[in-house]
């Protein structure tokens, strides 16, 4: 009885939806394009029997990435259908096309919208990234016989919270999933409880992510001439950036690297950041080199192996307001330490495990993290210590790509 109700609510919130694209779309114009596909209209003719891939933002995406190259390994001819739901995922993953490949954005997820969806692309099999599960979608491939999997599966203690209360929705979406891949055994339990079929705990398909090397060899060759150690502020959220800024007002002697988690912030934390009083030099506008200031501004997209590789420490952004995180998995590769905040509930388990093998330290507060990193770029043996364990850490967490491609292909086979 809940579905229904559900779907009423979704049905009637759609002219919020298309307001909510507009004004995203005043900032990302990527909104502004295919909007019908979001109500499950797809003008362009389409053949069926692709594998479908379900990665909604940047992270996902980048973590699909991975698991497309595994695919393509084993299965070269695989044709793939890729959706997404946020500008960046989109702009992403058309790198990852290949010819006889599609991509669109996943519909709301109404009843009506969801049938033209699978009527129009009738794909072999479904695979969603790491959390998104949607209770129409689940049920109407159930119905279809469309075998739908949960690949690089993650639940927090907080999401778990949040099924339980709507376990009349999320409960038959979970149980509907033919199969949930989890990265961790915690996440494999808290799935379990929400109602999945865990098949295997396979990792995180991130480890198994290779840093650019054009792109370390230019960051690392940036760091050798800076004047000053580099500290780096990863994937900042909004709110975050203020407390940063006001905490480095007394460490002049260290280069700041400042990377916003989205695009659409870039002029805007550029601006907070003179507001505060630092002259300011953004990446977009460097010709072969930094150009001198006290705050780099990292505004480029596809470059974090760069900004890892330029920094001799970085703060995890997310982790300093309750946001749960990001993920430290690739400054990890780039051998680039990391303090995080005492938020990262996002990827508990990841965090843990960094920090207990030296990768990773743990501030309490925006004040302690800046000094933390300070200290550690400082001491040269102290860092040297860490970058070796950040390397070891993400060696060691490497094979999720391979087990999740061959289960995927398992699937497919029926």
């Amino acid at each position: 009885m809940i579905r229904p109700l559900y779907s009423l609510v979704l049905i009637g919130a759609q002219p919020l939806l298309r307001r909510k694209l507009r004004r995203r779309g005043a900032a990302e114009p990527g909104y502004l394009e295919h909007v019908e596909e979001r109500f499950g209209r797809y003008e362009a003719p389409t053949a069926p029997g692709r594998l479908w891939i379900h990665a909604v933002s940047l992270g996902e995406t980048r973590a699909a990435a991975i698991l497309v190259d595994a695919l393509r390994r084993a299965q070269p001819g695989l044709r793939i259908l890729l959706t997404h739901g946020t500008a960046t995922g989109r702009a992403e993953g058309q790198r990852l096309l290949r010819e006889g490949d599609a991509q669109a954005w996943l519909p709301w997820d109404t009843p009506p919208a969801v049938r033209r969806f699978l009527d129009h692309f009738r794909p072999a099999a479904g695979i969603l990234m790491e959390t998104e599960v949607w209770p129409n979608l689940a049920a109407q491939c159930h119905a279809r016989g469309i075998p739908l999997a949960l690949a690089n599966a993650r639940l927090s203690e907080k999401s778990l919270s949040q099924a339980r209360r709507l376990a009349g929705l999320s409960r038959p979406a979970y149980g509907a999933l033919r199969a949930v891949w989890a990265q961790t055994q915690n996440d494999a339990r808290r799935l379990a409880e929400a109602g999945a079929t865990v098949q295997g705990v396979f990792g995180n398909l991130k480890f198994d992510a290779s840093p650019d090397p054009a792109l370390l060899a230019q960051g690392r060759d940036w760091r050798s001439t800076a004047p000053h150690p580099v500290v780096m502020f990863a994937s900042s959220r909004e709110g975050e950036e203020a407390q940063f800024l006001q905490a480095i007002a007394a460490h002049r002697d260290v280069q700041w690297l400042l990377v916003p988690r989205h695009p659409q912030r870039f002029d805007e934390v550029a601006a907070l950041a003179a507001q505060a009083g630092f002259t300011v030099s953004r990446r977009s506008t460097w010709d072969g080199a930094p150009v001198p200031a006290q705050v780099w501004i990292g505004d480029s997209l596809g470059e974090m192996s760069l900004y890892y590789a330029l920094a001799d420490a970085a703060l995890l952004g997310g982790s300093f307001a309750p946001l749960g995180g990001q993920n430290l998995i690739e400054a990890a590769a780039c051998g680039c330490p990391v303090v995080m905040g005492p938020h990262t509930f996002n990827f508990s388990e990841a965090a843990q495990l960094a920090q207990q093998a030296g990768a990773a330290q743990r501030a309490a507060s925006m004040q302690e993290g800046v000094r933390a990193a300070v200290e550690l770029v400082r001491d040269r043996q102290a860092r040297a210590r860490a970058v070796e364990a950040s390397e070891a850490f993400a060696a060691a967490h490497r094979g999720a790509a391979d087990k999740t491609a061959r289960a995927v292909l398992k699937l497919l086979a029926g």
